[in-house]
């Protein structure tokens, strides 16, 4: 199978805790690691166990949908200038750096594979088998849905640590933080999502 999802099975989480399915993380200013400096991450699973999201700001330009739907083996190149528009309009994104090579396809709820299709909150779902991409290039697939190749992904207790080390600020997500092509702004607009200005944070936010 060319993408995997991540089952979380049950959901035995204390009903005092705090976890953030569903939530979008916005990078601080002074994140150490390059690879999500101002990034902005949909997370897709976080329990006891770890925690799994999608960075939803980071475009891979090096490949288009289209193009990954020829090398998949979905449309023979032939057909690839009749693809629907919709297929011309879903975004590749570099999701993180866990496991480049898979792909992860972020879509609106009005499409669902039973088996298949994992629900994150009441508007968006994660669906990881070539039937979605079948379903897209076939005219049949979701209203909005992004690509993602790879994720990121943190280890029991990893995130709360970057967390409580000032890395990280959440808030609630929203379609178009996470489906739309704004992909350079979407970092200024988490942050005044949460009321804040960026030219107020400081960069060394999270060194001291």
């Amino acid at each position: 199978m060319w993408i995997g999802q991540k089952d979380n099975g049950g959901d035995d989480r204390p009903p005092d805790t705090s976890f953030l399915d569903g939530q979008l993380l916005v990078a601080m200013p002074g994140m150490r690691d390059e690879r999500f400096a101002r990034a902005v991450i949909y997370m897709c699973a976080h329990s006891p166990e770890g925690a799994m999201g999608i960075i939803v700001n980071q475009p891979a330009s090096h490949i288009s949908f289209r193009d990954l739907l020829v090398q998949l083996d979905v449309v023979p190149e032939e057909e690839r200038i009749h693809l629907p528009r919709a297929a011309g309009e879903v975004t590749v994104l570099k999701g993180g750096p866990v496991e480049t090579g898979r792909g992860f396809v972020l879509h609106s709820s009005d499409f669902f594979i039973q088996d298949s299709t994992l629900p994150i909150d009441s508007g968006i779902c994660l669906t990881a088998t070539l039937d979605i991409l079948k379903a897209i290039a076939g005219g049949g697939g979701p209203h909005s849905a992004v690509l993602a190749l790879g994720y990121a992904g943190w280890a029991p207790g990893q995130l709360e640590n970057e967390i409580q080390q000032n890395g990280w600020l959440n808030c609630p997500a929203d379609a178009s933080l996470v489906f739309g092509t704004d992909a350079a702004g979407k970092y200024e607009r988490a942050l005044r999502k949460l009321g804040i200005d960026p030219g107020m944070l400081s960069t060394e936010a999270g060194h001291a």
